[in-house]
């Protein structure tokens, strides 16, 4: 059996600066033979702000990072990998100890990636420290291919939607919701909130679902659409026996044999 060991909890976190992760956005691009217009008509983020993402000189928001690494054919994992460590296909549990994630400062949120060592997984579990405390313009709502869930360890939070919903969540309330939505996370708590955070990238049976795709409806449902069925031939059955004919009353003609031994009966009356 393969042992786990454990890390001390006073472990330093293993931290991803803004010029590491500007020296790996441009070593991508690099290795395409991409100019910074290339990567900006591909991504829809800026000229101005990949530049200054590799140089370091700025950090990124995960609406950002999330469609230069789909521009770039990058893996989350790989972009948010820890020092020296070439994520790989899954081959068994990872364990990711407490305070061992790789930590990245965006522009509202500090985050924890969890299990960078796997590449190519469906999920990107998160531990997030919300910064933001106001919602300043249109710039800070997040948008991104997917669904994404939200449960809150400490701390309060709203969750502003681009729509004008806002929900607010306190620690043990959780939230699921499609990231394609503009969506910002603030703290309205006196401590900066922190929550768990799990984004999805988007599978072909989500399409499928939300263009409401009959195939995908009877995959959610099976029993329901079966139980409409069994329900629709009984009534139909019963239907058909209500609206049968009674059967009639056959008289049957008295035989040749009745007939002539009742003639004798009636001469001696």
């Amino acid at each position: 059996m393969k042992a786990h060991p454990v890390a001390r909890r006073d472990a330093e976190p293993n931290m991803l600066d803004r010029e590491t992760f500007g020296k790996r956005l441009r070593t991508a691009r690099k290795e395409f033979g991409w100019t910074l217009a290339r990567l900006a008509e591909l991504s829809g983020v800026s000229i101005t702000t990949i530049s200054r993402a590799e140089r370091g000189q700025l950090a990124l928001g995960y609406e950002n990072f999330a469609a230069l690494g789909r521009a770039l054919q990058m893996d989350m994992n790989a972009m948010f990998a820890g020092a020296g460590i070439q994520p790989a296909q899954l081959d068994g549990p990872v364990v990711t100890r407490a305070g061992k994630g790789v930590v990245y400062r965006g522009l509202s949120f500090a985050y924890e990636f969890l299990g960078t060592e796997v590449a190519g997984k469906q999920m990107s579990p998160v531990v997030g420290t919300v910064h933001a405390r106001h919602i300043h313009g249109p710039e800070d709502f997040a948008r991104h291919a997917g669904e994404e869930f939200a449960y809150v360890l400490s701390g309060e939070i709203d969750v502003h939607f681009d729509n004008g919903e806002v929900v607010r969540l306190a620690r043990g309330d959780s939230l699921y919701f499609d990231s394609r939505i503009g969506h910002a996370y603030v703290s309205v708590s006196r401590q900066l909130a922190k929550i768990v955070g799990v984004t999805t990238s988007e599978s072909s049976f989500m399409q499928s679902a939300r263009a409401g795709d009959s195939g995908a409806a009877r995959a959610v449902a099976p029993a329901k659409t079966k139980a409409k069925a069994k329900a629709k031939t009984t009534a139909n059955a019963g239907s058909r026996r209500a609206a049968a004919p009674a059967p009639a009353t056959v008289r049957r003609p008295a035989t040749s044999r009745a007939r002539a031994g009742a003639a004798p009966l009636a001469r001696r009356k």
